[in-house]
C-alpha cells in the first residue's frame, strides 16, 4: 500500500518542510507537538495534530511510546523523524517498523553502525573511504594509546565513540598529557552519552569541513549530490554553509562523489545520508556519517534541483530514485545562514514573543521557518528559528544577493544573529572563500 498519511516526529522549520513536501505529493500529515508548541506553524498547517506531552523534549519529542501511540491513533502509515531528536535512534526506527509503519529513513542497522564512531570508522575503511590515521577501534589502555600516538605523530585528538557536538573531545600535544586527557574525555563522554569509550586520531591543524550528500534506494542503487562546505562553525555547531565548496575542483567532486556513492551502493544504503570529511592540503579524511537529513540540505537542493524530502518519501515507499547520477547537473552557488534567536555576539539565547516578522524575498531567495508575528519562541529547544537560503549563478552573485536578503529580513521582539551574518559577509576571508573550521572562533576571539 502506498504512503497516504505521514506522522512528522519533529517540530519547527523541518516539520514544516516535511509537511510541504508531503502535501505536494498528495499525502496527509499529522503533527505531533508538546504543549509549548500548540500554536506552532507546523501544527496549524498539518491535516491533524496530536499533543504528545509537556515542554521538555524527553517527555514529548523523545517520548517513543507517545509518538507510536499518536501514529496508531491517527492511522499513520509512515513516520518522518526530520533531524535531531529521534532521527538517528536505531531502536526507535526498529520500533516503528515493528508496528508496520514505514520508517522514512535509513535501515536501523545502518543507523546503529554509523552512530557508533568506532564502528563507523571501521565500516568506512572497509567501504574504501579515506580515513584519518589513528586507532583501529576503541582505546582504553594508556600504554597502547601512547604507542598509537607516537606512530601517527602529535598532536592527536581523543574522541568519544558515541555522541557529538564537541563533547568528549580532547586535543593532546604531547605524551605526558595523554593519559589524563583520555580520562577527561572518557568522563565527559560518560556523563553526556552514557558511554566512556574513546578512540584516537591524528589532529589536523587547519582543515575544512566538507560533506557529501548521498542517497540510496536500499536496493543497491545510490547517487551523490555533490558537496557542501560547512567550515564556518562555532563550538562544532555550523553557522553558515555553502555549496559547492570554494576549494573543491570539479574533478575532486566527481572522484570523491563516486567514492561515496559506491560506498553506499556496497552498503545497500536507503534514504538520505551525509558523509562528512575533514579536508586539508587536497586530502579528504572521513570523520562520520549522518544517517538523516541535514539542516543544510537546501543548498544542495538549490544547486541540483532535487527535492530531498520528496526523495526520502519516495524511497521509503519502495519507489526507485527519481534521478540517475548522469542526469544530475550542478549549477550555480547557494549559501545558507542559520538564523538563531540569540544575541549575535554573546550567543545568549533570546526566546520570547515575535512582535514583527518580515521574511526576505525576491528571486532565488528561500526562507525555511515557522515564524509569524505574535508567535512565542519557547525556551525549551534549539535556538534556530529560520534558515535563509540564497542561490546565485556564481558565488559572487550569491553573496551579493545574500547581503540584500539579510538587510530585508526583519525579526522583532527577540534578538537574532542576523547582524553576525552581515558582519561575516564583510570579511575578506569569507568573500575569498579562504577559511577553515577554526576561522570563526579565532575571528570571534579577536573581536572580544
Amino acid at each position: 500500500m502506498p504512503i497516504t498519511r505521514i506522522l512528522i516526529a519533529n517540530r519547527g522549520e523541518i516539520a514544516l518542510r516535511i509537511h510541504r513536501a508531503a502535501h505536494e505529493m498528495g499525502i496527509e500529515t499529522v503533527a505531533v507537538h508538546s504543549t509549548a508548541d500548540s500554536d506552532a506553524m507546523h501544527v496549524r498547517l498539518a491535516d491533524h495534530a496530536v499533543c504528545i506531552g509537556p515542554p521538555p523534549a524527553t517527555d514529548s519529542y523523545l517520548n517513543v511510546a507517545n509518538i507510536i501511540s499518536a501514529a496508531e491513533v491517527a492511522h499513520c502509515d509512515a513516520i518522518h523523524p526530520g533531524y535531531g531528536f529521534l532521527s538517528e535512534n536505531a531502536k526507535f526506527a526498529e520500533i516503528v517498523e515493528a508496528h508496520d509503519i514505514a520508517w522514512i529513513g535509513p535501515k536501523p542497522e545502518h543507523i546503529r553502525t554509523m552512530g557508533d564512531k568506532v564502528a563507523a570508522k571501521q565500516t568506512a575503511g572497509e567501504l574504501g573511504l579515506p580515513l584519518v590515521p589513528g586507532s583501529d577501534g576503541a582505546v582504553s589502555d594508556p600504554e597502547e594509546a601512547k604507542k598509537i600516538a607516537a606512530e601517527i605523530g602529535y598532536p592527536v585528538i581523543i574522541k568519544a565513540a558515541s555522541g557529538g557536538g564537541g563533547r568528549g573531545m580532547k586535543v593532546c600535544e604531547s605524551e605526558d598529557k595523554l593519559e589524563s586527557l583520555m580520562k577527561q574525555a572518557g568522563s565527559e563522554a560518560k556523563a553526556a552519552f552514557g558511554d566512556d569509550t574513546v578512540y584516537i586520531e591524528k589532529y589536523l591543524g587547519n582543515p575544512r569541513h566538507i560533506e557529501f550528500q548521498v542517497f540510496g534506494d536500499g536496493k543497491g542503487n545510490a547517487i551523490h549530490l555533490g558537496e557542501r562546505d560547512c567550515s564556518l562553525q562555532r563550538r562544532h555547531q555550523k553557522v553558515l554553509e555553502e555549496a559547492p565548496s570554494p576549494v573543491i575542483s570539479d574533478d575532486e567532486r566527481m572522484r570523491m562523489g563516486e567514492v561515496c556513492s559506491k560506498a553506499m551502493r556496497d552498503m545497500g544504503y536507503r534514504g538520505a545520508g551525509t558523509i562528512e570529511f575533514l579536508w586539508e592540503d587536497g586530502e579528504f579524511y572521513f570523520i562520520e556519517m549522518n544517517t538523516r537529513l541535514q539542516v543544510e540540505h537546501p543548498v544542495t537542493e538549490a544547486i541540483t534541483g532535487v527535492d530531498l524530502v520528496r526523495e526520502q518519501i519516495r524511497v521509503a515507499d519502495g519507489k526507485p530514485l527519481s534521478v540517475a547520477q548522469e542526469d544530475l547537473e550542478f549549477t550555480g552557488h547557494a549559501i545558507e545562514c542559520r538564523i538563531n534567536a540569540e544575541d549575535p555576539f554573546t550567543f545568549a539565547p533570546s526566546p520570547g514573543k515575535v512582535s514583527y516578522y518580515h521574511p526576505a524575498g525576491g528571486m532565488h531567495v528561500r526562507v525555511d521557518s515557522g515564524l509569524y508575528a505574535g508567535y512565542s519562541i519557547p525556551p525549551y529547544y534549539d535556538s534556530m528559528i529560520a534558515k535563509l537560503i540564497v542561490y546565485g549563478r556564481n558565488r559572487e552573485g550569491c553573496i551579493m544577493r545574500l547581503r540584500r536578503a539579510l538587510e530585508e529580513m526583519v525579526v522583532e521582539g527577540v534578538k537574532t544573529n542576523i547582524p553576525l551574518h552581515q558582519e561575516l559577509l564583510r570579511q575578506g576571508d569569507i568573500l575569498s572563500g579562504d577559511y577553515s573550521i577554526k576561522w570563526l572562533e579565532e575571528w570571534l576571539a579577536a573581536r572580544d
